[in-house]
């Protein structure tokens, strides 16, 4: 019973990071010092989806799915709606790389406004009076 609790509460979390990479460029525009959490967790996003690795929250899941004496990912509202998003039927390389794709250019996006914002808010300097 702990180890399928634990197993969802992984899940759970594995949503979160993945909505943070995703989407969390949007938030470091509105509070820029957040740049330092997300640019790291954008280069493994990435890189997951073009090196097609496994993530270690993934191996994490799998292992307490096993302690629990299941086989797959079947039951519970967590499993039921966040599992195929993380892990859709028929994910291939080439979709992999297209969503890795997608990502660093949302991101790269998101990232050239903020470098445009703050390079209007830069300071002037003495030569430039």
């Amino acid at each position: 019973m702990l180890a399928q609790f634990l197993a969802d509460l992984v899940v759970l979390v594995h949503a979160l990071f993945v909505l943070w990479v995703v989407l969390g460029g949007l938030l470091v525009l509105r509070r820029p010092r957040l740049a330092w959490l997300h640019l790291p967790a954008l280069a493994w996003g990435v890189l997951v989806e073009w090196a097609g690795l496994m993530c270690p929250l993934t191996v994490l899941q799998n292992a307490l799915l096993h302690q629990a004496h299941q086989a797959g990912y079947s039951g519970g509202f967590i499993t039921h709606y966040l599992l195929a998003a993380l892990y859709p039927d028929g994910l291939t390389r080439p979709i992999q790389w297209a969503l890795g794709a997608g990502l660093f250019a949302l991101n790269g996006i998101v990232y050239a406004i903020l470098a445009r914002r703050l390079g209007r808010l830069a300071p002037v300097g003495p030569d430039q009076d």
